[in-house]
């Protein structure tokens, strides 16, 4: 599995002010997202989840051939097998989730799993951060802009409330395609809310993406 544009942005975006001590990822895939904020963070615990078998064997290769591999631990498991077990409260919980929600499969069964919003419905998402979150944790997640609004309604009646909003779009002219979301267990009422684009043209990059994202990229 390639790693692509939503999970960098997730990885380097993600809120860390509260200098969280515990991380989980859920669905980490190759596990980028966690590696970033063990590059970025003192997190103590970086816990990993992933459902499918070889993304789970490629994520724990990766972390045992970093500099962190003896914070980083991924577990192969599905929400709902971690969910029946709550143990630890975390301090930052992400997720880059799968949200193609279209009616279609594709012959490829891994990819759809990996794609596709029946894989990790919003409301399972939610209702674990809501469960493993701790009092002063922060929720972050990337999802479609069109999806917006409803998840946030569903994070509001699972008092989750948004603290900083970027919706990303790839160029100036561009609609805007993706939300960056975090959200705190306390409502707070100004919150920052903000673009974000990724290039001015083919592979020329903004100055505001560089800035995000230029301690990850060897060539940047």
């Amino acid at each position: 599995m390639k790693i692509g544009t939503d999970g960098v942005l997730l990885g380097a975006w993600t809120p860390i002010t509260t200098n969280p001590i515990s991380i989980l990822d859920i669905g980490t895939g190759t596990g980028i997202i966690a590696l970033m904020l063990a590059q970025r963070t003192h997190a103590e615990q970086i816990d990993a989840l992933e459902i499918d078998e070889e993304a789970y064997e490629q994520a724990v290769e990766n972390f045992e051939n970093s500099p962190w591999s003896d914070r980083l631990f991924c577990f192969h498991a599905g929400l709902d097998e971690f969910i029946e077990e709550p143990e630890d409260e975390y301090d930052l919980i992400v997720s880059n989730p799968p949200f193609y929600s279209e009616d279609y499969k594709t012959d490829n069964e891994q990819r759809d799993l990996a794609r596709f919003q029946d894989a990790m419905p919003f409301e399972d998402l939610i209702e674990a951060a809501a469960m493993f979150l701790s009092d002063d944790g922060i929720f972050s997640t990337i999802i479609p802009f069109k999806e917006e609004e409803q998840f946030i309604a569903l994070a509001v009646e699972a008092e989750l409330h948004p603290v900083k909003i970027t919706r990303v779009k790839g160029t100036p002219t561009s609609e805007i395609k993706r939300s960056l979301l975090a959200f705190s267990r306390n409502e707070i009422g100004n919150f920052p809310v903000d673009e974000l684009t990724i290039e001015i043209s083919r592979h020329n990059y903004t100055p505001e993406y560089i800035a995000l994202t230029k301690d990850f990229y060897l060539k940047m």
